[in-house]
């Protein structure tokens, strides 16, 4: 006889439990859980059947894995948790009590919890913690730019600074940018640090204000595991490139508002540490003492006995190592037993001849200047990731390395229209006419391009053209440039209809008629075709004419869909799935169709708005 199983014992009952049954086994506030399920990772779970595993209650709630629970049991900061709140306990008695030195002495052994173990469980390896670093960089830069409050302290705030500081100074040291977007939301950043795409997002300069319904408390608790990790990260990053970490901060430049420029960047010292000098260690030795120092005497006596000074010297031969000075390159030689094989090895030369797909010193022969408008620290970081110099006016912040009069200055990255100089000099004349004036959307749509664009489109006071998101969209996308295309395959197309309509024209008015029937005919299959050649040919129809129809009444017939087919095959293919099957099928085809008619509108807007620009300059 088999096992008797009671209700509420085994299956979802038992692998899924309750928030509330969670926090009554952990014995903990609901608060402390929620931030214990966020340093851990765990969330909530649903059910196959919610009823089954409420064990038979039917009221809303919200589940989790029982062995989550049990793993959240044994944390070391549910313990430092509950110590806090027995910390809290005494001092606030004692505070209530009017005991000033114990309360002191309270404070100073105030309970505190480290997240390193919590980061090496959920991320084993280095390149874990460096592909999921995308939402702790978008979660520092947003608090660097937060006002301090109440709820959220300047201490916090200050370190958040200065974690985006020390990302960008690596981004920026490493020539690690790949692409650059301005949004509305802010800046998106990418970069490929160690092979691994990293996309975050930096908010723009403004006054920002923390909305009154946002839980504050939920964001720095993840803030909180994401200093941690962005501290491990970084650590190891500055390490693997011989750098100090953390950099060291000037404190006179951040005063003068540097930003980023406040950081120094030291190179790690390569000084050997001396050698400890080792004990002595004495030995007795037949009555006397005998010490490490006199064996080694001795021994050095025993060798310069036995090599006398008058043996004979044999000089031996001095080989110079050239190989630093001339890269030799790499002969190859044919095969013994195959002549006609030869190897094809890649030499060091040959590697270096090959282009690279990346420029990341696009900016490196160009000095640009800021205007006061421009955004100083989005521009610096542009720039410098790729190898430009860049200057600003000290209304901007201090540590900018040139001056606005300086003559190497190529580019001036400006942002408001164009005004007449009249009591500029001659020699601020001929400055002006030698640098180039640019909007700010020429240095980012460079850096997408990977090569420096004209600069006429992005002069100062035009009509910037469309600035594009450089990541990768979905297959199919719309795409204005690709539509550009399309329009002129098809002006291309219609231009070769109507020389044929004019072809067609020219010829006899009967001709014509039964050209055009005979064509449409021959569309169909090759049987028809091989008659309606004959037909032409009796008709007395030029060849090439006839064929020109044949290929534009083809065209016609492929604008019009013939869907009826590919429609009854798919549903006797959806006739065969499973309902499963049908709604996943279901759920594709719905995106793709919103997909498709997204796409048609913006198509539809941008036909619209040619023809309106057409029409305007016609007029």
């Amino acid at each position: 006889m088999g096992r008797l199983r009671q209700k509420g014992q085994a299956g979802a009952a038992k692998a899924y439990v309750t928030r509330s049954a969670a926090i009554r086994k952990l014995q903990c506030s609901l608060a402390d859980f929620r931030r214990l399920c966020i340093l851990k990772g765990i969330f909530p779970r649903e059910p196959k059947s919610r009823k089954r595993a409420n064990k038979g209650s039917s009221a809303p709630t919200t589940f989790y894995y029982s062995k989550d629970i049990a793993y959240l049991a044994h944390e070391p900061v549910l313990k430092k948790l509950r110590e806090h709140k027995a910390f809290a306990k005494k001092l606030s008695r004692a505070l209530g009590r009017g005991e000033w030195s114990s309360a002191k002495s309270l404070e100073g052994n105030k309970p505190v919890y480290r997240l390193d173990h919590i980061i090496k469980e959920r991320y084993p390896t280095f390149i874990d913690a460096l592909r999921d670093i995308d939402d702790a960089l978008c979660m520092i830069f947003l608090f660097a730019s937060l006002p301090s409050n109440p709820r959220i302290p300047p201490s916090l705030i200050e370190n958040c600074s200065r974690l985006a500081a020390e990302w960008q100074l690596y981004i920026m040291r490493s020539q690690s940018l790949r692409k650059a977007f301005l949004s509305i939301k802010g800046v998106y950043y990418q970069a490929e640090v160690m092979d691994q795409t990293i996309t975050w997002l930096v908010p723009y300069q403004f006054t920002q204000n923390i909305p009154v319904d946002v839980d504050v408390r939920v964001m720095l608790t993840f803030l909180e595991l994401y200093q941690t990790l962005l501290g491990f990260v970084f650590f190891k990053l500055y390490t693997d490139v011989g750098l100090v970490y953390p950099p060291p901060l000037d404190t006179k430049r951040d005063e003068s508002a540097a930003g980023v420029g406040a950081y120094i960047l030291q190179e790690a010292s390569q000084k050997a540490e001396k050698p400890a000098v080792p004990k002595v260690k004495v030995v007795e030795v037949e009555g006397r003492q005998v010490s490490g120092k006199d064996v080694y005497k001795t021994i050095k006596t025993l060798a310069s006995s036995t090599f006398k000074a008058d043996d004979m010297d044999v000089d031996s031969p001095v080989v110079e190592n050239k190989s630093g000075d001339i890269d030799e390159e790499f002969v190859v030689q044919p095969s013994k037993s195959d002549a006609e094989l030869a190897s094809s090895l890649p030499t060091l030369l040959s590697l270096k001849a090959l282009p690279q797909s990346i420029n990341t010193s696009l900016f490196a022969p160009y000095t640009f200047w800021l205007s006061r408008e421009t955004s100083r620290p989005v521009f610096e970081f542009l720039v410098r990731s790729f190898g430009g110099k860049i200057g600003w006016p000290t209304s901007s912040g201090g540590g900018s390395p040139i001056d606005e009069s300086d003559d190497s200055i190529t580019h001036v990255i400006i942002d408001r229209p164009v005004v007449e100089q009249h009591s500029e000099n001659e020699e601020q004349r001929e400055r002006r006419l030698k640098r180039k004036y640019v909007q700010p959307q020429w240095v980012v749509d460079s850096i997408n391009a990977g090569k420096i664009l004209l600069e006429a489109p992005y002069a100062q006071g035009e009509t910037l053209p469309p600035h594009l998101s450089p990541f990768g969209e979905y297959e199919g996308a719309y795409d204005p440039a690709a539509l550009t295309n399309e329009e002129a395959v098809a002006a291309e197309d219609e231009s070769e209809i109507e020389g044929e309509d004019e072809e067609i024209e020219d010829a006899e008015p009967q001709n014509a008629e039964a050209l055009q029937t005979v064509a449409t005919a021959a569309v169909e299959d090759s049987v028809a075709l091989r008659a309606a050649e004959l037909a032409a040919e009796a008709a007395g129809i030029d060849p090439s004419t006839f064929e020109k129809e044949v290929a534009k009444s083809r065209r016609k017939s492929k604008k019009v869909p013939s869907n009826g087919v590919d429609e009854a095959e798919a549903d006797m293919n959806k006739m065969m799935m499973s309902n499963k099957q049908k709604k996943l099928y279901e759920k594709v085809k719905h995106s793709q169709n919103k997909r498709n008619l997204e796409r048609s509108k913006l198509e539809e807007k941008k036909r619209t708005l040619d023809k309106q620009k057409r029409k305007s300059q016609t007029t």
